[in-house]
């Protein structure tokens, strides 16, 4: 075996571990989610206490995140479909990658500001 990495750079595979990364971690998300949602029917204050840890730069960074990861997954999941279900898809599964990653950074630039809005005019004033 070459020496190097196991994909050897091949687009395909490395957005086959991006899909199944961005998978687990918007698992774990919901799976954080529905915990501190249920918390509210143990104890309303402790709800909003976990509530209020989620208001500082550094969650909404992670939210930024989230969001990357789940324009990402939808996208690819659609390039997934396309390159199963559709007799040309093998074919132009490169292509249509280059094409979800296009959408996908224009998505995330012009999701920048309304996510982190908030986080740049704490740390850059109003």
């Amino acid at each position: 075996m070459p020496a190097g990495t196991l994909y050897r750079g091949r687009e395909g595979m490395w957005s086959w571990v991006a899909h199944r990364v961005t998978g687990v971690l918007i698992f774990f998300f919901l799976f954080v989610h529905v915990l501190d949602t249920a918390l509210v029917r143990v104890s309303p204050e402790a709800y909003d206490d976990v509530v209020a840890t989620y208001k500082n730069p550094v969650v909404n960074l992670l939210e930024y995140g989230l969001v990357a990861a789940i324009l990402f997954h939808a996208l690819n999941g659609l390039r997934v479909v396309a390159v199963d279900f559709w007799d040309k898809g093998a074919k132009y599964q490169r292509q249509m990658l280059w094409t979800v990653m296009a959408v996908w950074v224009v998505l995330m630039a012009g999701s920048f500001y309304p996510i982190l809005e908030h986080t740049l005019r704490t740390l850059f004033g109003s």
